[in-house]
């Protein structure tokens, strides 16, 4: 079945203070560019890391993993694309990252990051109403636009229990 997640996709130039003396984009630029197309995949939701903190809570790294597979080269043009994959117990993304020009996957990679309530200095264990009511209005309005939630062609449940 086809998947439903929430992603948006981003373009950007490799720019000369990203890469080494042999203008290949340094190892630890990468995660950078996953930060870059995370932020805009939380301002399509509507929470940004402005509104979380608005909100009481933060979202702090808890994991993170990148997977080398073409390097990027100064001049490059990325387009970054960030899927939202898990929303109900931490925020979990994966990443794609491409040579715009060619088309070819250069870069994967996931994020992991967990709620914390700032209040109460306490880590959570699911994400805040505020967050996962935005996602499922999101879903929600993606999937009657597309009218598989109309039809029945999409089983209802959280995700990973489809």
């Amino acid at each position: 079945m086809e998947s439903h997640n929430l992603s948006v996709e981003i373009e950007f130039a490799v720019e000369f203070y990203d890469v080494d003396s042999m203008d290949v984009v340094w190892h630890g630029n990468y995660v950078k560019y996953f930060e870059k197309a995370r932020c805009a995949l939380l301002d399509r939701i509507g929470y940004g890391y402005r509104e979380m903190k608005e909100s009481g809570y933060a979202f702090p790294v808890t994991g993170i993993s990148v997977k080398y597979v073409r390097p990027l080269m100064f001049g490059d043009r990325v387009r970054a694309k960030a899927i939202l994959v898990e929303y109900e117990n931490c925020l979990r993304i994966t990443y794609e990252l491409y040579n715009a020009k060619t088309g070819v996957l250069t870069t994967k990679g996931r994020s992991t990051q967990m709620a914390y309530h700032i209040a109460g200095a306490e880590s959570c264990f699911v994400c805040p109403p505020v967050f996962t009511g935005k996602v499922e209005a999101l879903l929600q309005t993606g999937l009657l636009q597309t009218g598989l939630l109309q039809t029945g062609l999409l089983q209802t449940g959280l995700p990973g229990e489809r």
